[in-house]
């Protein structure tokens, strides 16, 4: 991947949510909610400065960040203020 986030920016890559629910059921791509973690892929100086390291675990908001495809994947670009917390 040739992109790297400037500034306090950060590139993560959503989370896959389960396809089939704890009963059996399958839930149709329609029906999913997009996840609101994801895994950091790349970022900005300002970014860990901040304290967000390659490969932290993040929660972000629902509405946060811009969406982007690079090379066929499907990443989100968002400022690290805007990020909720790192998950242990």
């Amino acid at each position: 991947m040739s992109f790297q986030p400037l500034g306090n920016r950060v590139l993560i890559q959503r989370e896959e949510q389960a396809t089939q629910t704890a009963s059996g059921l399958y839930i149709p791509d329609s029906a999913k909610e997009k996840p609101l973690n994801g895994k950091v892929i790349a970022l900005g100086k300002e970014a860990i400065e901040a304290g967000i390291n390659a490969g932290d675990t993040v929660v972000f908001p629902k509405f946060g960040g811009t969406e982007l495809n690079i090379d066929g994947t499907d990443y989100l670009i968002m400022s690290s203020d805007d990020i909720l917390g790192i998950m242990n």
